[in-house]
């Protein structure tokens, strides 16, 4: 069987930090709450600190939750640029890419 470098948890929990940004986008869109928006990407960011933390280690986790965090805040200026759900989606896709190349390195 050929060693894949990427398990799933990796894919999991890279799925679930870009899922995190776009549901909690979504929630307060549809609700017209930002603070529920922002629990939920609170919520889903320690699920994904520990995570990270379990799979990769303290540092990993702390840069990936900068990277989360980071994706969040720049989608608001560059929502301007290029509309809200693309920001949110080049946030989501940024954060996920960078969750599976921090914790696939053996």
């Amino acid at each position: 069987m050929a060693h894949s470098a990427f398990s799933t948890s990796t894919l999991a929990t890279s799925a679930l930090a870009a899922g995190g940004l776009l549901g909690g986008f979504a929630v307060a869109r549809q609700t017209g709450n930002r603070q529920l928006g922002g629990a939920v990407l609170a919520a889903v960011g320690v699920a994904c600190t520990t995570s990270w933390n379990a799979s990769s280690g303290p540092k990993v986790a702390g840069a990936l939750l900068g990277t989360y965090l980071f994706g969040f805040g720049a989608s608001h200026p560059l929502a301007k640029q290029i509309g809200a759900w693309p920001a949110v989606c080049v946030a989501a896709g940024a954060t996920a890419a960078a969750s599976v190349v921090l914790t696939s390195r053996d």
